[in-house]
């Protein structure tokens, strides 16, 4: 019998074995296949720029293809909703803007609750608004737009690229500031509103400066003034708006990736590991720079921080100077 008890015992642990064999290898190390990384905006702006950037690199580091997925619609509500309707393995992610996170909910009812079924992962770059004309326009200076927004004898025009987004908020917060009477001509994006620009058909944009700088080296638009609160680098000779008689348009925005909410803290560490490892890559520094972006990055906490920071900022903007989508 003890013979017996003992081969029974020998062919349970094989048995045993060789049921958790599989059952471990149904756990392959993330990722494993490509990740799909939505993008709120239309090809040609700065979201669409700074995912592709990011997509090169994450493609390289993290052995899996990263493809970029352009939702446009709803000043990103689209691309927004896409993500929180996406299972929360890591393998769905957002290039959220500012205006996505901080801005839209507190204007316009979402599909979503930006509190619960997003979980912030990390900050990428910083730009500020710069303010733009033809180079057939009028407009040379931003006193220039204030007193031509107050002509109530002609209309003046102003390109945004939804509600919400902080070119959008640029316009309606100078018109406030100034007293102009501006007209909003929304875009599903930077680069269709760029087009109606030079041609014209449109007066200004605020907008994120490597939309713009294309254009402006080339002369097909005229650099007006800058949203910021110091000099631009790349533009050091352009006015500063907040320096120059309007202190209070300091307009900056932030874009960020996030993923699903109730995403596991492992995936989310995960990807906050990689996307500050991917910040610090040479290739991408020197593509931030040339194009006007700030590298950000930092701990899921300070995103977080971040978010409650600027979500009371924007609040109290939007009900001072009743804000509204359209």
């Amino acid at each position: 019998m003890t013979t017996i008890t003992r081969r029974i015992a020998a062919l349970a642990l094989l048995a045993g074995t060789w049921l958790a064999g599989p059952a471990h290898a149904q756990e392959p190390a993330f990722p494993n296949r490509p990740i799909r990384f939505l993008n709120a905006f239309a090809p040609g702006g700065t979201s669409d720029l700074i995912g592709r950037i990011l997509a090169d690199q994450l493609s390289q580091q993290m052995g899996q293809r990263v493809v970029v997925d352009t939702k446009t619609g709803g000043g990103g509500v689209i691309a927004t909703q896409e993500l929180v309707r996406s299972p929360p393995d890591g393998y769905t992610i957002l290039l959220a803007s500012m205006g996505i996170m901080t801005i839209t909910p507190q204007m316009q009812t979402v599909p979503y609750d930006v509190t619960t079924d997003i979980t912030p992962v990390a900050t990428i770059a910083s730009v500020y608004n710069i303010l733009v004309a033809g180079p057939q326009s009028p407009i040379r200076t931003w006193q220039d737009l204030a007193r031509l927004g107050q002509d109530r004898s002609r209309s003046t025009t102003c390109a945004t690229v939804g509600a919400g987004s902080s070119q959008q908020l640029s316009c309606v917060l100078f018109a406030a500031l100034t007293g102009a009477q501006i007209t909003q001509v929304p875009y599903r994006g930077g680069a269709p509103a760029i087009l109606d620009i030079t041609s014209g058909r449109v007066d200004v944009m605020f907008g994120n400066m490597p939309e713009f700088l294309g254009q402006i080296r080339d002369g097909g638009l005229r650099a007006v003034a800058y949203g910021a609160d110091a000099a631009s680098p790349l533009i050091p000779e352009l006015p500063v708006i907040s320096r120059d008689g309007l202190p209070a348009f300091v307009i900056p925005s932030w874009f960020a990736v996030v993923l699903p909410g109730r995403t596991p803290d492992a995936i989310t560490d995960r990807w906050n590991t990689e996307l500050n490892r991917a910040l610090a890559a040479p290739d991408v520094q020197r593509r931030f720079a040339e194009n006007g972006l700030q590298r950000l990055g930092g701990s899921r906490q300070e995103f977080q921080r971040q978010i409650e920071a600027d979500r009371v900022r924007w609040g109290a903007i939007i009900r001072e100077h009743n804000i509204r989508p359209d």
